[in-house]
């Protein structure tokens, strides 16, 4: 059975299934485990970026297609419910059209920059898609009154998806992990501190698209898994590999390349729609800035390029440090001496220096990414045991 739901493509490494575990479970009890607004939208946020890493994924690491318009396709997806609900109510009806507009022009626009590749490959396709990009970026600047230009559109979501929904009269238990942990250090007991732990959750539409999000996700993570281990898969990978010799076995690399291109940029346009029912609130700052681009193909080789699972930890280990490294950074300040160079190096509006050495330090110790180094340790262990394995029995053999 789970042979079948992950396409016999398995982790591959104790440490990194333990890793993903810990991941899935946080995304399905967050708000249970997790108390708070910032910690609640982060969760969110995670789920919706997964889709967005893992399509580029599919294009970048198994592919080598490097595009710099993948954030066109999430903001469609974004700008096509906004503008959708802006005109035809906040209506599950509108969500739909919204859509259906978005995926129809994502299907267009990445057709002719897949059948771009027919003429132009390598740096230049990429040059072409950020030239796209940044044409893109310009025109919903400038048309203000479909898109509210630079100032952006509010969502105007269902009711059944906003907080003022409540599917429950009653609140539901739940339990905070991070003061759990924080109590252990801090109080008498351990009775005390998973006392202090326990809150309430008042469940509301936030919740329900907090969890179509989080099942999106994990439908087109399975999916992904099935496309790149089904024959199509092995020729994408045949492409990447050397692109010549699957042309000289016959295969049509010009449809791959394009089928390959499209169906990212239509999940990158889930991704946007999600985002923007989550964030109610889209502008080319949060949807089609380059940076957003940036951080994407980052999240992608942190993780590690052409292994899905790398989108997952790559997502979630980024944005925690996005998130929450700015805090960790202003407790090391409240403990250093005042006007000291430890004080002026790790103060929190420094944050992006750390970050970006953070960055510089995990691309150096682990080049294929971290679950591309987790596997290449599972391998050297298991060769290890075997290496001991047939040594121990060599000697048994030489004994007389």
């Amino acid at each position: 059975m789970l042979n079948r739901i992950l396409s016999g493509d398995y982790p591959r490494s104790r440490t990194l299934s333990v890793l993903l575990v810990v991941i899935g479970l946080c995304l399905a009890l967050g708000p249970f485990l997790f108390p708070g607004v910032r910690a609640f939208s982060m969760l969110g946020m995670i789920s919706v970026f997964i889709i967005v890493v893992a399509s580029y994924d599919l294009m970048l690491g198994y592919t080598h297609i490097v595009s710099f318009a993948h954030t066109m396709f999430f903001g469609i997806g974004a700008y096509g419910v906004a503008m959708s609900t802006d005109a035809f109510g906040s209506s599950f009806g509108a969500v739909f059209i919204g859509i259906g507009g978005a995926v129809f022009a994502s299907v267009l626009l990445s057709l002719l920059l897949g059948l771009l590749s027919l003429r132009v490959k390598a740096i230049f396709f990429a040059l072409v898609t950020l030239a796209v990009a940044f044409a893109f970026l310009s025109l919903v600047t400038q048309l203000y009154t479909l898109t509210g230009g630079e100032d952006g559109l509010a969502v105007r979501g269902p009711r059944e998806l906003g907080p003022a929904f409540r599917p429950f009269d009653s609140k539901v238990p739940g339990f905070s992990v991070i003061d759990f942990i924080a109590g252990v250090f801090t109080q008498d007991s351990i009775g005390q501190a998973f006392q202090d732990a326990m809150f309430e959750v008042r469940v509301n539409g936030r919740h329900l698209m907090h969890y179509i999000a989080f099942v999106t996700s994990v439908l087109v993570f399975l999916f992904l898994l099935r496309v790149v281990n089904s024959p199509f898969g092995r020729v994408l990978q045949a492409i990447r590999e050397n692109e010549f010799r699957a042309q000289a076995l016959g295969y049509r690399t010009v449809f791959y390349r394009t089928a390959a291109v499209v169906v990212s940029a239509v999940l990158a346009t889930v991704a946007g729609v999600l985002f923007a029912l989550i964030n109610r609130y889209v502008n080319p700052e949060n949807t089609l800035n380059f940076e957003l681009m940036v951080f994407i193909l980052l999240m992608c080789v942190i993780g590690g390029m052409g292994t899905l699972y790398g989108a997952v930890v790559g997502t979630a280990v980024f944005l925690l440090a996005q998130n929450f490294l700015q805090d960790f950074l202003g407790l090391l300040v409240q403990k250093a001496e005042p006007g000291s160079l430890f004080a002026e190096l790790a103060g929190p509006d420094r944050w992006l220096l750390w970050f970006g050495l953070l960055f510089v330090l995990s691309v150096y110790f682990f080049p294929s990414g971290i679950v591309g180094q987790l596997r290449l340790w599972a391998v050297r262990r298991r060769e290890q045991k075997v290496g001991h394995a047939s040594s121990a029995a060599g000697r048994e053999l030489r004994q007389p």
